[in-house]
């Protein structure tokens, strides 16, 4: 099966073939499925932006296309930077430690430091089914950053239950207990149902 990730992100790519490996599946991403755009996020939830994205990359290529939107939620911060986290504070040209410096400016001398990594998959298909999977990583924030494994605010997430930030983590250790792990799991059960 041709399978269309709708995304350029790398990181995301190089996850999601590892946590799909062992099925028949040709997993592409949208540049390499001949897509040169970019899907506006406008949705006000992570089901929504993923819906978006894997909805625009199957009806501009006509295969099946999978999406996900993902990011922290603090607490404290009342769920921020949440559906913003890729652009959180500084836009999409910040680099990650831009991003996870200032969350840490903002959560400076704030004593609740829970928060969760929440990941959205959608997959679309041409004939109009659609898969959906959601998965969370409940953990902390650290003081500082940890570990130089990951991308995104990695170093500054400490897992709940682990001694080690995500960013020191493997990618096996990470695929087995993250956000994305989780929700990719899941819906590789609903993929399998087909």
């Amino acid at each position: 099966m041709k399978l269309i990730l709708a995304s350029n992100n790398a990181n995301k790519l190089k996850e999601f073939r590892s946590l799909t490996a062992d099925l028949d599946i040709e997993l592409l991403s949208q540049k390499e499925a001949g897509c040169d755009f970019e899907v506006e996020e406008n949705g006000t939830t992570f089901e929504e932006n993923a819906y978006l994205k894997a909805s625009a990359v199957t009806a501009a290529t006509g295969f099946a296309a999978v999406a996900d939107d993902s990011g922290l939620c603090v607490d404290a911060l009342n769920g921020e930077p949440g559906i913003y986290s890729a652009r959180y504070g500084l836009g999409h040209d910040a680099s990650d430690q831009d991003r996870y410096r200032y969350l840490l400016q903002k959560m400076e001398g704030v004593e609740n430091r829970s928060a969760r990594f929440v990941c959205c998959i959608c997959c679309t298909f041409p004939d109009g089914s659609v898969i959906r999977s959601r998965g969370e990583c409940e953990g902390e924030i650290l003081l500082s950053p940890k570990g130089r494994n990951g991308f995104g605010y990695d170093p500054v997430f400490h897992p709940l239950g682990l001694e080690k930030s995500m960013a020191e983590l493997s990618p096996e250790e990470k695929n087995a207990i993250s956000h994305r792990g989780k929700a990719l799991r899941a819906f590789i059960e609903e993929l399998k149902k087909l």
